[in-house]
Protein backbone atom coordinates (compact mmCIF):
# COMPACT_ATOMS: atom_id res chain seq x y z
CA UNK A 1 0.00 0.00 0.00
CA UNK A 2 1.13 3.38 -0.81
CA UNK A 3 1.95 5.57 2.17
CA UNK A 4 -0.50 8.01 3.51
CA UNK A 5 -0.12 11.63 2.47
CA UNK A 6 0.75 14.07 5.21
CA UNK A 7 -0.82 16.63 3.60
CA UNK A 8 -4.24 15.72 1.43
CA UNK A 9 -6.80 18.60 0.13
CA UNK A 10 -10.18 17.62 -1.34
CA UNK A 11 -12.29 19.89 -3.72
CA UNK A 12 -10.87 23.16 -2.53
CA UNK A 13 -13.34 25.89 -3.84
CA UNK A 14 -13.09 29.77 -3.09
CA UNK A 15 -15.19 32.41 -4.38
CA UNK A 16 -14.62 36.01 -3.91
CA UNK A 17 -17.69 37.56 -5.24
CA UNK A 18 -18.20 36.29 -9.01
CA UNK A 19 -14.95 35.21 -9.12
CA UNK A 20 -13.88 31.46 -8.64
CA UNK A 21 -9.84 31.48 -6.76
CA UNK A 22 -9.94 27.66 -6.74
CA UNK A 23 -12.13 25.40 -8.52
CA UNK A 24 -12.41 22.11 -6.87
CA UNK A 25 -8.27 21.38 -6.30
CA UNK A 26 -7.80 18.15 -5.09
CA UNK A 27 -3.72 17.78 -4.29
CA UNK A 28 -1.72 15.64 -1.92
CA UNK A 29 1.86 15.67 -0.36
CA UNK A 30 3.72 12.59 0.36
CA UNK A 31 6.47 12.61 3.59
CA UNK A 32 9.79 13.95 2.27
CA UNK A 33 8.46 15.00 -0.92
CA UNK A 34 9.10 18.63 -3.03
CA UNK A 35 6.05 19.98 -4.50
CA UNK A 36 6.31 22.79 -7.12
CA UNK A 37 2.75 24.86 -7.22
CA UNK A 38 3.03 26.48 -10.43
CA UNK A 39 0.45 29.13 -12.23
CA UNK A 40 0.51 32.47 -13.95
CA UNK A 41 -0.43 35.53 -11.75
CA UNK A 42 -3.94 35.10 -10.92
CA UNK A 43 -4.07 32.01 -11.19
CA UNK A 44 -5.08 31.07 -7.67
CA UNK A 45 -1.92 29.71 -6.23
CA UNK A 46 -1.54 32.68 -3.63
CA UNK A 47 -5.40 31.50 -2.57
CA UNK A 48 -4.94 28.12 -2.16
CA UNK A 49 -1.79 28.68 0.68
CA UNK A 50 -3.81 31.59 2.36
CA UNK A 51 -6.46 28.46 2.54
CA UNK A 52 -3.60 26.46 3.67
CA UNK A 53 -2.31 28.38 6.22
CA UNK A 54 -5.22 29.87 7.99
CA UNK A 55 -5.57 33.34 6.42
CA UNK A 56 -8.69 32.22 4.36
CA UNK A 57 -11.63 29.74 4.97
CA UNK A 58 -12.40 27.37 1.78
CA UNK A 59 -15.88 28.03 1.03
CA UNK A 60 -16.17 24.03 -0.23
CA UNK A 61 -13.84 21.37 0.33
CA UNK A 62 -11.51 19.72 3.53
CA UNK A 63 -8.11 19.80 4.57
CA UNK A 64 -6.59 16.88 6.11
CA UNK A 65 -3.20 17.42 7.87
CA UNK A 66 -1.40 14.36 8.88
CA UNK A 67 -4.48 12.51 8.87
CA UNK A 68 -6.33 14.93 11.02
CA UNK A 69 -8.93 17.43 9.67
CA UNK A 70 -7.39 20.83 9.99
CA UNK A 71 -10.18 23.70 11.43
CA UNK A 72 -10.48 26.22 8.29
CA UNK A 73 -9.36 29.78 8.74
CA UNK A 74 -7.39 29.53 11.93
CA UNK A 75 -3.55 30.13 11.53
CA UNK A 76 -2.77 29.22 14.91
CA UNK A 77 -4.21 25.72 13.99
CA UNK A 78 -2.38 24.99 10.96
CA UNK A 79 0.87 25.82 12.88
CA UNK A 80 -0.22 23.47 15.73
CA UNK A 81 -0.51 20.75 12.64
CA UNK A 82 2.97 21.43 11.36
CA UNK A 83 2.41 23.45 8.84
CA UNK A 84 5.19 26.94 8.38
CA UNK A 85 5.53 29.07 5.76
CA UNK A 86 8.47 31.34 3.96
CA UNK A 87 7.34 34.47 2.95
CA UNK A 88 9.00 36.31 -0.31
CA UNK A 89 9.50 39.06 1.64
CA UNK A 90 10.95 38.46 5.09
CA UNK A 91 9.16 39.60 8.68
CA UNK A 92 12.28 39.86 11.17
CA UNK A 93 13.08 42.77 13.06
CA UNK A 94 16.66 43.93 12.09
CA UNK A 95 17.01 45.30 15.59
CA UNK A 96 16.50 42.13 17.43
CA UNK A 97 18.91 38.71 17.69
CA UNK A 98 18.27 35.57 15.57
CA UNK A 99 17.11 34.60 18.95
CA UNK A 100 14.77 36.87 20.03
CA UNK A 101 13.69 36.97 16.14
CA UNK A 102 13.27 33.03 16.49
CA UNK A 103 11.29 33.05 19.76
CA UNK A 104 9.40 36.00 19.20
CA UNK A 105 5.48 34.79 20.14
CA UNK A 106 6.56 31.58 20.99
CA UNK A 107 5.97 31.66 24.38
CA UNK A 108 2.78 32.06 26.00
CA UNK A 109 1.94 35.73 27.22
CA UNK A 110 1.70 35.17 31.03
CA UNK A 111 4.47 32.88 31.56
CA UNK A 112 6.70 34.91 34.72
CA UNK A 113 10.07 34.33 32.16
CA UNK A 114 11.65 34.27 29.21
CA UNK A 115 13.67 30.72 28.88
CA UNK A 116 16.27 31.58 26.78
CA UNK A 117 18.75 29.09 27.64
CA UNK A 118 16.42 26.25 26.51
CA UNK A 119 15.69 28.38 23.71
CA UNK A 120 19.11 28.59 22.57
CA UNK A 121 19.67 25.11 23.00
CA UNK A 122 16.49 24.57 20.79
CA UNK A 123 17.64 26.46 18.57
CA UNK A 124 21.25 25.17 18.25
CA UNK A 125 19.84 21.51 17.28
CA UNK A 126 17.32 22.73 15.33
CA UNK A 127 20.54 24.49 13.06
CA UNK A 128 22.05 21.46 12.97
CA UNK A 129 20.00 18.59 12.54
CA UNK A 130 18.93 21.00 9.43
CA UNK A 131 21.60 22.37 8.16
CA UNK A 132 21.43 25.91 8.68
CA UNK A 133 24.31 27.18 10.88
CA UNK A 134 23.31 30.69 12.72
CA UNK A 135 24.75 32.47 15.21
CA UNK A 136 22.05 33.16 17.97
CA UNK A 137 23.04 36.19 19.36
CA UNK A 138 24.01 37.98 15.86
CA UNK A 139 21.71 40.84 15.11
CA UNK A 140 19.39 40.78 12.24
CA UNK A 141 20.28 43.74 10.68
CA UNK A 142 23.41 42.63 10.28
CA UNK A 143 23.01 39.54 8.22
CA UNK A 144 23.07 38.84 4.39
CA UNK A 145 20.10 38.21 2.53
CA UNK A 146 20.86 34.55 2.59
CA UNK A 147 21.30 34.52 6.58
CA UNK A 148 18.16 36.16 6.80
CA UNK A 149 16.10 33.77 4.71
CA UNK A 150 18.12 30.73 6.83
CA UNK A 151 16.33 33.23 10.08
CA UNK A 152 13.00 33.01 8.23
CA UNK A 153 13.26 28.73 7.78
CA UNK A 154 14.18 28.57 11.74
CA UNK A 155 11.53 30.02 12.67
CA UNK A 156 9.14 27.62 11.27
CA UNK A 157 11.25 25.00 12.04
CA UNK A 158 11.54 26.04 15.70
CA UNK A 159 7.99 26.12 15.97
CA UNK A 160 7.59 22.26 14.67
CA UNK A 161 7.19 23.15 11.20
CA UNK A 162 7.06 19.13 9.23
CA UNK A 163 5.29 20.98 6.47
CA UNK A 164 7.11 24.07 4.83
CA UNK A 165 5.62 26.52 2.39
CA UNK A 166 8.22 28.39 0.40
CA UNK A 167 7.23 31.46 -1.56
CA UNK A 168 10.01 32.28 -4.12
CA UNK A 169 12.83 31.75 -2.05
CA UNK A 170 15.09 32.38 -4.42
CA UNK A 171 13.92 35.84 -5.24
CA UNK A 172 16.35 38.15 -3.76
CA UNK A 173 19.63 35.40 -3.38
CA UNK A 174 22.64 35.47 -5.28
CA UNK A 175 23.37 32.34 -7.07
CA UNK A 176 25.65 30.96 -4.75
CA UNK A 177 23.34 31.71 -2.09
CA UNK A 178 20.48 29.83 -3.82
CA UNK A 179 22.87 26.90 -4.25
CA UNK A 180 23.17 26.97 -0.28
CA UNK A 181 19.35 27.20 -0.34
CA UNK A 182 19.43 23.99 -2.53
CA UNK A 183 21.80 21.95 -0.85
CA UNK A 184 19.90 22.97 2.47
CA UNK A 185 16.38 21.49 0.75
CA UNK A 186 18.34 18.33 0.11
CA UNK A 187 18.69 17.97 4.15
CA UNK A 188 15.84 19.08 5.04
CA UNK A 189 13.61 16.51 2.68
CA UNK A 190 16.22 13.74 3.74
CA UNK A 191 15.29 14.53 7.56
CA UNK A 192 11.50 13.73 6.59
CA UNK A 193 10.12 17.17 5.77
CA UNK A 194 8.03 18.07 3.21
CA UNK A 195 8.21 21.00 1.46
CA UNK A 196 5.55 23.09 -0.95
CA UNK A 197 8.13 25.32 -3.04
CA UNK A 198 6.47 28.27 -5.63
CA UNK A 199 8.45 29.48 -7.62
CA UNK A 200 8.39 31.66 -11.41
CA UNK A 201 11.76 29.89 -12.30
CA UNK A 202 10.76 26.86 -14.18
CA UNK A 203 14.55 25.65 -14.28
CA UNK A 204 14.97 25.91 -10.41
CA UNK A 205 11.76 24.18 -10.26
CA UNK A 206 12.51 20.97 -11.73
CA UNK A 207 15.86 20.60 -10.18
CA UNK A 208 14.82 21.02 -6.59
CA UNK A 209 11.42 19.06 -7.01
CA UNK A 210 10.07 15.53 -7.18
CA UNK A 211 6.67 16.72 -8.08
CA UNK A 212 4.99 19.56 -9.63
CA UNK A 213 1.10 21.25 -9.66
CA UNK A 214 0.16 23.64 -12.21
CA UNK A 215 -2.44 25.96 -11.49
CA UNK A 216 -4.46 27.87 -14.20
CA UNK A 217 -7.56 30.04 -14.02
CA UNK A 218 -7.99 28.55 -10.43
CA UNK A 219 -8.54 25.28 -11.39
CA UNK A 220 -5.85 22.11 -11.16
CA UNK A 221 -4.70 21.68 -14.72
CA UNK A 222 -1.67 19.49 -14.57
CA UNK A 223 0.02 17.22 -12.38
CA UNK A 224 3.38 15.18 -13.00
CA UNK A 225 6.79 14.20 -11.90
CA UNK A 226 9.27 16.43 -12.42
CA UNK A 227 11.56 13.81 -13.89
CA UNK A 228 10.89 13.88 -17.28
CA UNK A 229 8.99 17.55 -17.59
CA UNK A 230 10.32 20.60 -19.59
CA UNK A 231 10.38 23.92 -18.43
CA UNK A 232 8.33 24.74 -22.50
CA UNK A 233 5.81 22.24 -21.03
CA UNK A 234 5.43 23.60 -17.77
CA UNK A 235 5.25 27.37 -19.59
CA UNK A 236 2.38 25.74 -21.98
CA UNK A 237 0.51 24.50 -18.90
CA UNK A 238 0.99 27.80 -16.87
CA UNK A 239 -0.61 29.83 -19.79
CA UNK A 240 -2.49 27.23 -21.98
CA UNK A 241 -0.60 27.78 -24.93
CA UNK A 242 3.30 27.75 -26.23
CA UNK A 243 5.31 30.30 -24.86
CA UNK A 244 8.87 31.64 -26.80
CA UNK A 245 10.78 32.84 -23.94
CA UNK A 246 13.15 35.94 -24.12
CA UNK A 247 16.76 34.96 -26.56
CA UNK A 248 19.19 37.35 -26.03
CA UNK A 249 20.20 39.32 -29.07
CA UNK A 250 22.28 42.33 -29.69
CA UNK A 251 21.76 45.59 -30.07
CA UNK A 252 21.70 47.14 -33.44
CA UNK A 253 24.67 49.82 -32.09
CA UNK A 254 26.61 46.78 -31.53
CA UNK A 255 26.42 44.76 -34.97
CA UNK A 256 29.75 44.72 -36.52
CA UNK A 257 30.76 48.09 -37.96
CA UNK A 258 27.86 50.09 -36.53
CA UNK A 259 28.99 52.93 -34.34
CA UNK A 260 27.99 52.74 -30.19
CA UNK A 261 24.83 55.70 -29.65
CA UNK A 262 24.90 58.76 -28.35
CA UNK A 263 24.88 59.17 -24.25
CA UNK A 264 21.83 59.72 -23.10
CA UNK A 265 22.20 60.20 -19.55
CA UNK A 266 25.71 60.25 -17.58
CA UNK A 267 26.11 59.68 -13.98
CA UNK A 268 29.50 60.89 -13.00
CA UNK A 269 30.96 59.90 -9.35
CA UNK A 270 27.28 60.37 -7.44
CA UNK A 271 26.26 60.07 -4.79
CA UNK A 272 22.57 61.03 -2.65
CA UNK A 273 21.55 61.36 0.43
CA UNK A 274 20.12 58.59 2.43
CA UNK A 275 20.70 56.21 5.41
CA UNK A 276 21.96 52.29 5.34
CA UNK A 277 22.29 51.39 2.10
CA UNK A 278 19.10 53.34 0.54
CA UNK A 279 21.68 55.68 -0.95
CA UNK A 280 24.50 55.71 -3.96
CA UNK A 281 27.76 56.31 -3.25
CA UNK A 282 30.03 57.57 -5.84
CA UNK A 283 28.49 56.11 -8.71
CA UNK A 284 29.41 56.45 -12.91
CA UNK A 285 26.87 55.41 -15.53
CA UNK A 286 26.54 55.63 -19.17
CA UNK A 287 23.27 55.09 -20.70
CA UNK A 288 23.98 55.45 -24.66
CA UNK A 289 20.58 55.42 -27.06
CA UNK A 290 19.81 51.95 -28.84
CA UNK A 291 21.56 49.60 -26.00
CA UNK A 292 20.01 48.49 -22.41
CA UNK A 293 21.90 48.23 -19.38
CA UNK A 294 20.97 46.00 -17.01
CA UNK A 295 21.73 46.24 -13.34
CA UNK A 296 21.82 43.32 -10.88
CA UNK A 297 22.21 43.16 -7.30
CA UNK A 298 19.90 41.77 -4.19
CA UNK A 299 17.56 43.84 -3.59
CA UNK A 300 18.05 46.90 -1.47
CA UNK A 301 21.67 48.00 -2.01
CA UNK A 302 20.87 51.05 -3.83
CA UNK A 303 18.70 50.35 -6.91
CA UNK A 304 15.62 52.71 -5.48
CA UNK A 305 18.14 55.63 -5.25
CA UNK A 306 19.27 54.66 -8.59
CA UNK A 307 15.76 54.92 -10.32
CA UNK A 308 14.89 57.40 -8.17
CA UNK A 309 17.33 59.65 -9.27
CA UNK A 310 16.91 58.85 -12.67
CA UNK A 311 13.53 59.82 -12.33
CA UNK A 312 13.50 63.14 -10.85
CA UNK A 313 12.60 62.39 -7.83
CA UNK A 314 15.84 62.22 -5.72
CA UNK A 315 18.39 64.53 -6.29
CA UNK A 316 22.73 64.01 -6.24
CA UNK A 317 24.54 65.41 -3.28
CA UNK A 318 27.20 64.91 -4.91
CA UNK A 319 28.67 64.38 -8.28
CA UNK A 320 27.63 65.50 -11.66
CA UNK A 321 24.28 63.94 -13.24
CA UNK A 322 23.42 64.75 -16.78
CA UNK A 323 20.40 64.11 -19.34
CA UNK A 324 20.59 64.89 -23.28
CA UNK A 325 23.48 67.17 -21.91
CA UNK A 326 22.00 69.12 -19.31
CA UNK A 327 21.72 68.74 -15.81
CA UNK A 328 19.26 66.13 -14.78
CA UNK A 329 16.50 67.90 -13.17
CA UNK A 330 15.01 66.92 -9.92
CA UNK A 331 11.32 67.36 -11.22
CA UNK A 332 9.79 63.79 -12.84
CA UNK A 333 7.37 65.80 -14.77
CA UNK A 334 9.88 68.11 -16.49
CA UNK A 335 11.66 64.66 -17.51
CA UNK A 336 8.40 63.01 -18.43
CA UNK A 337 7.84 65.78 -21.04
CA UNK A 338 11.57 65.53 -21.93
CA UNK A 339 11.30 61.59 -23.12
CA UNK A 340 11.66 59.83 -19.67
CA UNK A 341 9.65 56.61 -19.34
CA UNK A 342 9.55 55.07 -15.64
CA UNK A 343 8.73 51.91 -14.66
CA UNK A 344 8.59 52.13 -11.01
CA UNK A 345 9.45 49.31 -8.38
CA UNK A 346 6.78 49.76 -6.07
CA UNK A 347 3.81 49.62 -8.12
CA UNK A 348 0.92 50.14 -5.23
CA UNK A 349 2.32 53.07 -3.14
CA UNK A 350 4.21 54.81 -6.52
CA UNK A 351 2.72 53.59 -9.61
CA UNK A 352 -1.08 53.95 -9.52
CA UNK A 353 -3.63 55.54 -7.29
CA UNK A 354 -5.93 52.73 -6.62
CA UNK A 355 -9.02 55.12 -6.14
CA UNK A 356 -8.56 56.70 -9.95
CA UNK A 357 -9.94 54.39 -12.98
CA UNK A 358 -7.83 52.62 -15.31
CA UNK A 359 -7.98 55.64 -17.86
CA UNK A 360 -7.02 57.98 -15.41
CA UNK A 361 -4.00 56.46 -14.15
CA UNK A 362 -2.89 55.58 -17.88
CA UNK A 363 -2.89 59.28 -18.99
CA UNK A 364 -1.97 60.18 -15.24
CA UNK A 365 2.16 61.42 -15.82
CA UNK A 366 0.81 62.78 -19.57
CA UNK A 367 -2.26 64.77 -18.42
CA UNK A 368 -1.34 68.11 -19.28
CA UNK A 369 0.04 67.08 -22.79
CA UNK A 370 -2.12 67.95 -25.62
CA UNK A 371 -3.00 64.37 -26.56
CA UNK A 372 -5.60 64.95 -23.78
CA UNK A 373 -5.95 68.05 -22.51
CA UNK A 374 -6.65 71.60 -23.26
CA UNK A 375 -6.20 75.44 -21.36
CA UNK A 376 -9.78 74.55 -19.94
CA UNK A 377 -10.74 70.74 -19.98
CA UNK A 378 -9.34 67.20 -20.22
CA UNK A 379 -10.05 65.14 -23.72
CA UNK A 380 -11.69 62.28 -21.99
CA UNK A 381 -12.86 60.40 -25.02
CA UNK A 382 -8.67 60.41 -26.03
CA UNK A 383 -7.87 59.81 -22.63
CA UNK A 384 -9.68 56.59 -22.30
CA UNK A 385 -9.29 55.57 -26.09
CA UNK A 386 -5.59 55.78 -25.23
CA UNK A 387 -5.86 53.57 -21.95
CA UNK A 388 -8.16 51.11 -23.99
CA UNK A 389 -5.11 50.91 -26.35
CA UNK A 390 -3.27 49.77 -23.10
CA UNK A 391 -5.60 47.44 -22.25
CA UNK A 392 -5.80 45.61 -25.29
CA UNK A 393 -1.87 45.76 -26.13
CA UNK A 394 -0.98 44.29 -22.71
CA UNK A 395 -3.66 42.49 -22.06
CA UNK A 396 -4.79 43.90 -18.79
CA UNK A 397 -7.18 41.83 -17.63
CA UNK A 398 -9.78 42.38 -14.55
CA UNK A 399 -11.50 45.42 -15.69
CA UNK A 400 -12.07 48.02 -18.46
CA UNK A 401 -10.76 51.63 -18.46
CA UNK A 402 -13.46 53.12 -16.33
CA UNK A 403 -12.49 49.98 -13.47
CA UNK A 404 -11.14 51.40 -10.30
CA UNK A 405 -6.82 50.55 -10.57
CA UNK A 406 -7.23 49.30 -7.55
CA UNK A 407 -10.10 46.24 -8.58
CA UNK A 408 -6.84 44.94 -10.94
CA UNK A 409 -4.57 42.29 -9.54
CA UNK A 410 -0.83 42.87 -8.83
CA UNK A 411 0.46 41.71 -11.81
CA UNK A 412 -2.18 43.17 -14.06
CA UNK A 413 -1.00 47.10 -12.42
CA UNK A 414 2.46 46.19 -13.74
CA UNK A 415 1.10 45.81 -17.29
CA UNK A 416 -1.02 48.73 -17.06
CA UNK A 417 2.05 50.62 -15.88
CA UNK A 418 4.49 49.12 -18.55
CA UNK A 419 1.74 50.29 -21.49
CA UNK A 420 1.71 53.96 -19.89
CA UNK A 421 5.65 54.32 -20.35
CA UNK A 422 5.81 52.55 -23.71
CA UNK A 423 2.43 53.21 -25.28
CA UNK A 424 2.59 56.90 -26.68
CA UNK A 425 -0.66 58.68 -27.26
CA UNK A 426 -2.09 58.20 -30.87
CA UNK A 427 -0.25 60.26 -33.66
CA UNK A 428 -3.37 61.10 -35.23
CA UNK A 429 -4.31 63.04 -31.54
CA UNK A 430 -1.22 64.66 -31.27
CA UNK A 431 2.14 63.32 -32.20
CA UNK A 432 4.37 61.93 -29.26
CA UNK A 433 8.16 61.14 -29.33
CA UNK A 434 9.17 57.90 -28.75
CA UNK A 435 10.66 57.61 -25.05
CA UNK A 436 14.48 58.52 -24.91
CA UNK A 437 15.45 57.13 -21.67
CA UNK A 438 13.67 53.70 -20.24
CA UNK A 439 13.57 53.30 -16.13
CA UNK A 440 12.27 50.04 -15.77
CA UNK A 441 12.90 48.73 -12.19
CA UNK A 442 11.71 45.12 -12.03
CA UNK A 443 9.85 45.40 -15.08
CA UNK A 444 8.39 41.97 -14.70
CA UNK A 445 7.86 41.42 -11.35
CA UNK A 446 4.80 39.44 -10.53
CA UNK A 447 3.76 39.15 -14.40
CA UNK A 448 3.65 34.82 -15.42
CA UNK A 449 5.83 33.70 -17.80
CA UNK A 450 3.59 34.75 -21.35
CA UNK A 451 3.43 38.44 -20.11
CA UNK A 452 7.26 38.14 -18.95
CA UNK A 453 7.91 37.41 -22.62
CA UNK A 454 5.77 39.93 -23.88
CA UNK A 455 7.02 42.70 -21.82
CA UNK A 456 10.89 42.08 -22.28
CA UNK A 457 10.40 42.12 -26.53
CA UNK A 458 8.89 45.32 -25.99
CA UNK A 459 11.92 46.64 -24.20
CA UNK A 460 14.07 45.16 -27.01
CA UNK A 461 11.96 46.80 -29.43
CA UNK A 462 12.06 50.49 -27.86
CA UNK A 463 16.10 49.80 -27.07
CA UNK A 464 16.05 49.02 -31.25
CA UNK A 465 14.38 51.97 -31.78
CA UNK A 466 17.12 54.28 -30.72
CA UNK A 467 16.13 54.67 -26.61
CA UNK A 468 18.71 54.02 -23.79
CA UNK A 469 17.20 51.92 -21.06
CA UNK A 470 18.07 50.64 -18.05
CA UNK A 471 16.82 47.76 -16.21
CA UNK A 472 17.33 47.10 -12.76
CA UNK A 473 16.01 43.53 -11.93
CA UNK A 474 16.51 41.01 -9.14
CA UNK A 475 16.65 37.86 -11.82
CA UNK A 476 19.68 37.42 -13.04
CA UNK A 477 18.28 35.91 -15.94
CA UNK A 478 16.66 38.55 -16.77
CA UNK A 479 19.47 40.66 -16.37
CA UNK A 480 21.81 37.90 -18.50
CA UNK A 481 18.50 37.95 -21.38
CA UNK A 482 18.04 41.78 -21.62
CA UNK A 483 21.32 43.39 -20.88
CA UNK A 484 23.92 44.99 -24.04
CA UNK A 485 26.23 45.91 -20.83
CA UNK A 486 25.69 44.43 -17.36
CA UNK A 487 26.71 46.02 -13.85
CA UNK A 488 26.46 45.32 -9.94
CA UNK A 489 25.17 47.45 -7.54
CA UNK A 490 26.49 46.65 -3.80
CA UNK A 491 25.99 48.60 -0.89
CA UNK A 492 25.22 52.05 -2.85
CA UNK A 493 28.34 51.39 -5.12
CA UNK A 494 28.83 49.94 -9.23
CA UNK A 495 30.42 47.97 -10.91
CA UNK A 496 31.94 48.85 -14.17
CA UNK A 497 28.95 48.09 -16.81
CA UNK A 498 30.80 45.20 -19.37
CA UNK A 499 29.59 43.56 -22.25
CA UNK A 500 27.18 40.80 -20.62
CA UNK A 501 29.35 38.05 -22.24
CA UNK A 502 31.79 39.06 -20.27
CA UNK A 503 30.36 37.91 -17.04
CA UNK A 504 29.62 34.73 -15.77
CA UNK A 505 26.99 34.03 -13.06
CA UNK A 506 29.34 32.63 -10.92
CA UNK A 507 31.16 36.43 -11.23
CA UNK A 508 27.89 37.82 -11.00
CA UNK A 509 26.66 36.61 -7.76
CA UNK A 510 30.65 37.61 -6.50
CA UNK A 511 29.91 40.91 -7.33
CA UNK A 512 26.55 41.20 -5.54
CA UNK A 513 27.84 40.03 -2.31
CA UNK A 514 30.69 42.13 -2.52
CA UNK A 515 33.10 40.95 -4.12
CA UNK A 516 35.04 41.97 -7.17
CA UNK A 517 36.27 40.42 -11.25
CA UNK A 518 38.71 41.04 -13.35
CA UNK A 519 38.99 44.64 -14.36
CA UNK A 520 35.62 45.41 -12.72
CA UNK A 521 36.30 45.43 -9.18
CA UNK A 522 33.22 46.54 -6.79
CA UNK A 523 34.65 49.54 -5.56
CA UNK A 524 36.38 49.46 -2.09
CA UNK A 525 34.24 50.08 1.11
CA UNK A 526 34.41 53.14 2.93
CA UNK A 527 35.11 52.89 6.66
CA UNK A 528 31.12 53.65 7.06
CA UNK A 529 30.62 51.10 4.78
CA UNK A 530 33.16 48.31 6.43
CA UNK A 531 31.37 48.72 9.88
CA UNK A 532 28.20 48.19 8.30
CA UNK A 533 29.13 44.91 6.38
CA UNK A 534 30.58 43.44 9.93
Amino acid sequence: MAPAPVLKLTGITKRFGALVANDAISLQLQAGEVLALLGENGAGKSTLVSILFGHYSADEGDIEVFGQPLPSGQPRAALAAGIGMVHQHFTLADNLSVLDNVMMGSEPWWQPFSRRSAARAKLRDVAQRFGLPVAPDAKVGNLSVGERQRVEILKALYRGARILILDEPTAVLTPQESEALFATLGQMVAGGLSIIFISHKLGEVLRVSHRVAVLRGGKLVAEAPSAGTSQAQLAQWMVGHAVSTTQRRPSAQRQPGASVGAAVCTLDAVSTAGSGRDRLDGVSLELRAGEIVAIAGVSGNGQLALADLLCGTRAASQGSAQFLGKALPASPARLVTQGVARIPEDRHAVGLIGDLSVWENAVSERLRSPAFSTALWIRRRAAQAHAARIVRAFDVRGGGPQSAARSLSGGNMQKLILGRALVAPDAGVSAAPAPKLIVAHQPTWGLDIGAVAYVQQQLLAARDAGAAVLVISDDLDEVLALGDRVAVMHAGQLTGALPAGAWTREAIGLAMAGGGIGGALTPALSPNEREEEK
